[in-house]
């Protein structure tokens, strides 16, 4: 626990990183990856939560694109992270994680009510918490419930899982000469338009003096080194 500079943290996932290269859907292998590289850290002692996107099943703002009613589309894709809440529960229990899903849209049979004195109880037990349907509302993201959430249970850092290794001055696929930066402002991420996250996550974290660490979750054991300070991703602070 000493080699660690946080001790409860919040991982924001989108649902992108859970399908691999499949393109659509769960990957089963990339889920039993992540959950390895969770139980380290929880074994470890660092209190975990989780948020999800649900990009890989439904995107409400495709939705929307192509005519459908805007807070509609938002709530299937609601409904589409809490699928991968689930698939990430059962990813995580079989790696012999505690694990907790709670919802913002009630559905009992399957996960918890949403209480945040509930989920920072479920952390001080051990327990890793799943945050699914976003905040409940739609027009609202998932990188605006993770940023809220992170608040709500008292997280010390969000850490935002990409496929790039942090953020970069320019998109590193296009541009093999684009620069990675170590450390960035807040405000440097909103007027550059680096799109890390969406404004009023950013701007949630800013106000809040939150940190996000953004980082590569492609390469096995990087949660753990984020999480003990070692150079790898950027840091927003």
């Amino acid at each position: 626990m000493s080699d660690y500079k946080y001790k409860r943290v919040l991982l924001k996932l989108s649902g992108e990183a859970l399908m691999g290269d499949t393109g659509y859907g769960i990957d089963p292998k990339v889920v039993d990856d992540l959950a390895q590289q969770i139980k380290q850290i929880a074994d470890d002692g660092i209190e975990v939560a989780v948020t999800v996107g649900g990009g890989n099943i439904f995107r409400g703002l495709a939705g929307s694109a192509e005519g459908m009613d805007r807070s509609q589309a938002d709530y299937i894709g609601m409904l589409a992270t809490c699928m991968n809440a689930l698939a990430l529960q059962d990813a995580f229990e079989r790696a012999g994680i505690a694990c907790r899903v709670m919802s913002a849209i009630e559905m009992r049979q399957v996960a918890e009510p949403y209480i945040r004195r509930r989920a920072i109880r479920h952390l001080e037990k051990g327990r890793v918490v799943i945050f699914a349907a976003g905040t409940g509302n739609p027009y609202f993201t998932t990188d605006t419930t993770a940023a809220l959430r992170a608040l709500e249970i008292g997280a010390e850092c969000l850490m935002k899982a990409t496929k790039v290794d942090g953020i970069y001055d320019s998109d590193p696929v296009k541009n093999p000469d684009a620069t990675r930066f170590e450390h960035i402002s807040y405000l440097d991420v909103i007027s550059k338009e680096l799109h890390v996250m969406d404004t009023t996550a950013t701007s949630l974290c800013m106000d809040n003096h939150m940190p996000m660490l953004v980082f590569d979750i492609t390469a096995p054991g990087n949660i753990s080194r984020v999480l003990k300070g070692e150079n790898v991703g950027t840091t927003v602070s």
